[in-house]
């Protein structure tokens, strides 16, 4: 191994490193050109294309830095089989005992691109934190949460934990208005009534079904109306809109809250 990789060093040539510093500096350079310019172009498009264009930002970064990583090597070794065996061998292990956690997170960052577990613009709960994934990179994502709180999650969570994605790369993510009443009452003018407040939001995405779900429970009668909003990112103001409204409406048609009876949920 010691006569490959003197080999291996005797190739390196001033034109070579020169070569290598070019590829490396096109590379970061590209890198940040699309992880700058990528978040404003997809605010600039249609809102239906936005988070497409979001999700090409992480998978543009992998392909530049994959393309730097085909044109430096040679540049390095001589493209042997032997000469491959031997660095990649050496790298690898050193690799696999200096920096376990972070290849793990590596590793998992590919997985992440390669099946779109989460992708920007997409609203996700990990380890009981909630928000919007705002950049993908290779190490760990970044997710902003509804108090302007950004989270840096490692990859690794994917192997480890149950990762909760509301809305799937898609503009549909379903919100919930939760009422709780009191049991004498007729349910199915309550019903009408919460689908008609949902019908009139105007945050309401038409195309999406609109239910409404009731339980008994020992205090009361809990309903549940569940309908989309346009745009994810107007969940909150959408679930305050049927919630205010909501109760308007039924305080209207006479229809009294729930009381505390001492009973859990």
């Amino acid at each position: 191994m010691t006569a490959v990789s003197t080999d291996i060093l005797q190739e390196i040539q001033v034109g070579g490193l020169l070569a290598i510093a070019a590829i490396a500096g096109i590379a970061v350079g590209l890198t940040l050109l699309v992880q700058r310019y990528g978040p404003r172009l997809a605010e600039q498009v249609p809102g239906r294309y936005r988070l497409s264009v979001l999700a090409l930002v992480p998978l543009l970064r992998l392909l530049i830095i994959a393309a730097a990583l085909v044109l430096i090597i040679p540049q390095l070794i001589e493209p042997t089989f032997e000469n491959l065996v031997a660095v990649l061998g050496a790298v690898g292990l050193a690799l696999g005992f200096a920096l376990k956690d972070y290849v793990s997170s590596l590793i998992a960052g590919i997985v992440v691109i390669y099946e779109g577990a989460y992708r920007p613009g997409d609203w996700v709960e990990v380890e009981g934190e909630y928000g919007e994934v705002r950049a993908v990179g290779m190490r760990a994502m970044e997710m902003v949460t509804p108090d302007d709180t950004v989270i840096v999650v490692p990859h690794q969570a994917l192997w480890t934990g149950l990762i909760h994605n509301a809305n799937d790369g898609t503009q549909n993510l379903q919100c919930v208005a939760d009422f709780y009443l009191d049991p004498e009452h007729d349910g199915r003018p309550v019903r009408r009534l919460l689908r008609d407040i949902a019908l009139t939001s105007p945050y309401l995405q038409i195309e999406r079904p609109i239910d409404v779900v009731a339980a008994e429970r020992p205090w009361g009668t809990h309903y549940r109306l569940k309908a989309y909003p346009v745009d994810p990112r107007d969940q909150f103001r959408f679930t305050t809109d049927l919630t205010v409204r909501g109760k308007a409406a039924l305080r209207e048609a006479d229809v009294s809250p729930a009381r505390a009876r001492g009973f859990a949920e």
